[in-house]
């Protein structure tokens, strides 16, 4: 494992350094063992693992359409994705004072493009999501977010950020065309393979594998900046790769590695504030209209929270009881960013998992946050750098992430009870599998209750974790009650 992986431990040993100057003071940056260049490389990392969004979020929303047929303009999706991503996330590093960068969440962005949209106008979808972040900043201020995060086990925790590095992996495999989805065609029962039709092909994915080779070296040779190092290194070659070679279009994905024509771009806030907060409700009904804004805080609260537990852990900034110094603060951040992109058209705005990119490379404090915050607010007018980066070089490290995060959690679960051991790993499996967090945490979280129940041990549950239980349940059967209200 890499210095800045074992940093914090180190630090919790020793007396804490004295603060050098007021920044060090504010962000506690000696305090937690890190340091100023330490936090500039892990904002710099966290940036380049995440800047697909800026891509990917506007084409996610950009291919739905809303009851009348209107589609979103995909430069003013652009915009509302950075700015918001940006806001939010120097938010969470000035407020929560943790190196965990937020976003338009995937997969919720999908829920309002595919399920909301379609029933209502776009401003009233949006004012659905507004909605799911004004519940949560409730829950935050009544303390019981908090406490629903506390009555989870200490075990399941761990598995669930194990099931978050190995979700971050699969990730970084899948964007680098390392794995890919065979097609239905094909008529196989296997739903991923190796490459294109069983083989490595093409330039890209060997700048994955040499990505990937070169970090993990850089990283048991314990060299500072392992991760940075490598994406830099890499999106070089690419972009001389992609410059004599003949590739054919569409192999980089989503991010061609080519110097772009123009540096800067103007931005579009046209989206800014297009929201209607109740118009959702006249639409659908005010049945349907909760239970989809249930469906969006749902997976808000807990994709937000496995990966808040995921990072806290792998920057070892957790306590004995597996807490977070200042947790209230950074679920109210939570909340905050779910409302404000809703708000900003950006639909709702969460913690990443990619932030462990950051942590690995060192980041400890939100420090890290004000640097990857301020590359999002960069990118509105200079966009075109941003997507200077391929997939192919920013996805090693999260591949390699994974693996710390897996190094360092498996070991503290006790395998021997299986009433956790069972719910740790369909948790850590279903994660991956299913492509969601939520979903991981949810059968982990009903496979616990059942256990427990079954071995009439249910007095040692807090009645809030089986009421967390219900929620999951209501959440796994969705769609046949929507069904049966006739907006399924």
């Amino acid at each position: 494992m890499s210095p800045s992986a074992t940093a914090p431990a180190d630090a919790k040993q020793q007396a804490p350094a004295p603060p050098r100057n007021g920044l060090d003071r504010f962000f506690r940056i000696s305090e937690r063992g890190s340091s100023i260049s330490r936090e500039v490389r892990g904002g710099l990392a966290t940036f380049f693992a995440m800047a697909y969004i800026i891509v990917l979020n506007p084409i996610i929303l950009g291919s739905g359409e809303d009851k009348f047929h209107h589609h979103l303009d995909n430069a003013q999706l652009v915009t509302a994705t950075a700015l918001m991503a940006g806001l939010t996330t120097l938010l969470m590093g000035v407020i929560g004072n943790v190196p965990i960068a937020l976003a338009a969440g995937l997969g919720i962005n999908a829920v309002v493009s595919l399920q909301l949209a379609p029933k209502m106008s776009w401003p009233d979808a949006m004012g659905m999501v507004v909605l799911a972040g004004l519940v949560l900043m409730l829950l935050v201020a009544s303390g019981l977010r908090q406490r629903v995060m506390d009555a989870i086990p200490g075990g399941l925790r761990r598995a669930i950020a194990i099931g978050i590095g190995l979700f971050i992996a699969l990730i970084g495999l899948v964007d680098s065309g390392f794995v890919t989805r065979n097609p239905d065609k094909a008529n196989t029962t296997v739903p991923m393979g190796l490459g294109i039709e069983g083989k490595l092909q093409g330039w890209p994915v060997l700048i994955f594998v040499a990505g990937l080779a070169l970090t993990f070296v850089l990283v048991v040779r314990k060299t500072r900046g392992a991760i940075l190092i490598g994406m830099v290194t890499m999106t070089v070659v690419a972009v001389v790769i992609n410059a004599v070679a003949d590739i054919p279009g569409g192999s980089w994905g989503l991010t061609v590695p080519e110097l772009p024509d123009k540096v800067v771009a103007t931005p579009d806030f046209g989206l800014i504030g297009q929201v209607s907060l109740f118009g959702g409700f006249h639409e659908v009904g005010i049945l349907t209209g909760c239970l989809f804004v249930f469906t969006v805080l749902l997976s808000g609260f807990f994709d937000a929270m496995g990966t808040i537990i995921g990072v806290g852990e792998e920057a070892g900034l957790t306590d004995k009881r597996g807490q977070l110094p200042g947790m209230g603060r950074i679920l109210m951040v939570d909340g905050v960013a779910v409302a404000g992109g809703g708000f900003g058209s950006a639909s709702a705005n969460t913690c990443f998992v990619e932030s462990t990119a950051g942590v690995g490379e060192g980041a400890r404090t939100g420090f890290a946050n004000v640097v990857t915050g301020g590359l999002f607010l960069l990118a509105l007018v200079f966009t075109p750098l941003a997507k200077v980066v391929p997939s192919q070089a920013a996805t090693p490290a999260l591949v390699v992430v994974g693996f710390l995060i897996m190094a360092a959690n498996v070991k503290e679960i006790d395998w021997s009870d299986f009433t956790i051991a069972v719910p740790a790993f369909l948790a850590m499996i279903s994660m991956p599998f299913t492509y969601s967090i939520t979903n991981g945490i949810g059968l982990g979280v009903l496979s616990y209750l059942l256990l427990r129940f079954a071995t009439r041990r249910m007095r040692e549950v807090p009645w809030l974790l089986s009421a967390v239980g219900l929620c999951f349940l209501v959440y796994f059967l969705l769609h046949p009650i929507q069904q049966a209200l006739g907006s399924g």
